[in-house]
């Protein structure tokens, strides 16, 4: 089987050497791009790339810019480098569509983690991963939710985050497991990740978003019966 691409956008010569070794370690082809103008480009020219690492401050184009123009076209996972550990960044990042968020310095091989969890969840395929709920259809394997006849768009994270629901309808959740369950790593922050993206969810969802309840105090549970 081929190696899985992997594009790596950094102005800093030495972090991108860095990523590089150790993604290759881990049989990933690693192509760099020196600024967001360039990570653009070689995305065109790689399109088959299974994951994209964008740092925030770059030349010509920033990381921010370059998420929008690769997210107007595919749904590639991407995963956003930063310096400023702040929140207005976090969720600027999840506004965009980006699937992690990793505040500077970090280590690699956290970084490597990362990157097999959201590879490992981004391939998943099976014959029989279609939940349907409530009116909701879910297709793991397409990638795909309906609501009725109408598909609806959904971002990577939230559409792992509505599989996750519906695998456990009428279960009442905690922030913290589902962090571990759809993040697939300790989170060690606070619940504003979680909130940011079931508020998104939700309004994807129209009525039936009203099937995610808030359980004050603890996360969240998903009651089919709930949509009206």
């Amino acid at each position: 089987m081929d190696a899985l691409k992997i594009i790596v956008a950094d102005d800093e010569a030495r972090m991108r050497k860095l990523v590089k070794d150790f993604l290759t370690r881990e049989g990933y082809q690693v192509i760099e791009a020196a600024d967001g103008e360039e990570a653009v480009d070689i995305f065109y020219e790689n399109q088959d790339a299974a994951l994209i690492i964008l740092d925030v401050m770059m030349p010509k184009m920033d990381g921010w810019e370059a998420c929008k123009e690769i997210r107007a076209y595919s749904k590639t996972p991407i995963i956003m480098l930063t310096a400023r550990d702040s929140e207005s960044d976090e969720l600027n990042s999840f506004n965009l569509g980006v699937d992690e968020f990793i505040s500077k310095p970090f280590s690699p091989k956290v970084l490597v983690a990362r990157v097999q969890a959201l590879l490992r969840r981004t391939n998943q395929s099976a014959v029989d991963d279609v939940m349907e709920s409530g009116g909701i259809r879910l297709d793991k394997s397409a990638h795909e939710v309906k609501i009725g006849s109408d598909t609806v768009d959904l971002s990577f994270k939230e559409f792992e985050l509505l599989a996750y629901f519906m695998q456990n309808q009428g279960i009442a959740l905690s922030r913290e497991k589902i962090l571990n369950a759809v993040w697939n790593y300790d989170y060690f922050g606070d619940a504003r990740t979680i909130d940011t993206h079931v508020k998104k969810l939700r309004s994807k969802m129209g009525n039936k978003g009203n099937m995610i309840k808030t359980i004050w105090g603890m996360g969240y549970k998903f009651d089919p019966n709930a949509a009206e």
